[in-house]
């Protein structure tokens, strides 16, 4: 045995090996695709935009505008309990690993972040959905809306970044600047970080078994919820990287990493709409529908552009823009807060009138199995991952459609 690990000991070495380094963004995919799979078989797949939206909605009710009295509090929401324990499992990351740090950015950056997120929100609305649920739960479901949105997703991320790199070469001011970084846990002075992440994993249980008695489901979307933003936070997933990446750099390790979390997770959603696990006293057809929305094809090709633009813009999707809260990124905190802002204003304003002209032919509920049979469905977003990969890995090699 070496020095090195007689002085750390065994369970030093376990700590190391989650925390001394980030792991690679597959092994983060597969984790969060099998995490996904649980939240499905718990009560129903993993979701962003509806959390992110029960937080504006719960700001407003506060407030008393938008008449949204009635809205469902905080506590009692399952997706804003998710999203809230993502932040804070990543935090928990973050602390464990002595990351975390308040990274102030410039102004410009801090104004893309805002924008962003509100684009975001306008996307997610009309939409129905984000990079979470109608990209990385809805592919998996089996959604033909969800492929619309990821077309959408992949020409808003492109015509975003050649806004990037117009305002780069035309405005290269607006976002350079002074950045500040604060309580970073750099050296021995940092020691506090591990401390406070342990506190705060051991508070993130606490609260979880105060629904153990009458809200088990809730229990386990707290858990769950923090291992997300703990994982996501360790290995950088990121869908945004995911599409974005390869348009720039040419890297195709945060996309292999999401295809891996989509293969993962469109086997096992595969079992459980084919036999009807956890039906219960729901009808098995709601079963099979869950997380296939009516916006094929109008709703989904256009929110899922307006996201594409708002998530490169911000520079993180929805899961990334929470876990990266969580690690004390102040862009993402703007970015977080146009999405919180907006979402509820364009759910009740924008969104309704804009629907209500278009011919109920243009948005509709698709399940692919209807049309292929289950095994025709499994094997055509199997290809599509394929095909998808493909092309990554090539590029990678070739450098051919990568801007740098």
């Amino acid at each position: 045995m070496s020095e090195k690990t007689k002085e750390t000991g065994v369970l030093g070495q376990l700590f190391k090996t989650f925390f001394a380094k980030h792991w690679p963004v597959w092994v983060g995919g597969i984790v969060l695709g099998t995490l996904n799979i649980l939240l499905f078989a718990i009560k129903s797949p993993w979701g962003a935009s509806g959390g992110i939206n029960n937080f504006g909605e719960n700001v407003y009710r506060l407030i008393g505008i938008f008449g949204l009295e009635s809205s469902t509090h905080l506590s009692a929401s399952f997706y804003g309990m998710l999203c809230l324990f993502l932040v804070i499992g990543s935090f928990i990351g973050a602390l464990l690993s002595k990351e975390f740090a308040l990274r102030i950015p410039p102004k410009g950056e801090l104004i893309k972040g805002f924008i962003g997120g509100g684009l975001m929100a306008l996307g997610a609305t009309f939409g129905i959905g984000c990079t979470i649920g109608a990209f990385f739960s809805g592919m998996p479901a089996m959604s033909g809306g969800a492929i619309i949105f990821t077309i959408g997703l992949f020409l808003g991320v492109i015509v975003a970044l050649k806004y990037l790199m117009w305002e780069m070469e035309k405005f290269p001011g607006f976002s350079s600047g002074k950045s500040y970084i604060f309580l970073a846990g750099t050296g021995k002075s940092g020691n506090w970080q591990k401390w406070a992440g342990w506190i705060a994993l051991i508070i993130t249980f606490i609260i979880a078994y105060q629904y153990s008695g009458g809200n088990k489901v809730m229990t386990w979307f707290i858990i769950i919820g923090m291992l997300m933003g703990l994982i996501s936070q360790r290995s950088r997933f990121c869908i945004v990287k995911a599409f974005r990446d390869p348009f720039m750099t040419g890297e195709a390790d945060g996309s292999v990493g999401v295809m891996a979390g989509l293969f993962i997770g469109l086997f096992g959603f595969t079992i459980i709409k084919y036999f009807g696990v956890g039906v219960g006293d729901i009808a098995l057809r709601t079963r099979e529908m869950t997380w296939v929305f009516p916006h094929f094809f109008f709703r989904a090709i256009i929110g899922g552009f307006v996201f594409g633009l708002g998530m490169t813009i911000a520079g993180g999707c929805a899961v990334g823009t929470l876990w990266r809260v969580g690690e004390g990124q102040i862009k993402l905190w703007a970015s977080a807060l146009g999405f919180l802002i907006i979402s509820p204003i364009s759910k009740l304003f924008i969104v309704p009138p804009i629907v209500a002209a278009i011919p109920q032919s243009w948005d509709f509920k698709n399940y692919l199995p209807d049309y292929l049979g289950y095994a025709g469905a499994f094997a055509l977003v199997t290809l599509i991952i394929l095909i998808w990969y493909v092309f990554v890995k090539w590029n990678e090699k070739t450098g051919k459609f990568s801007a740098y």
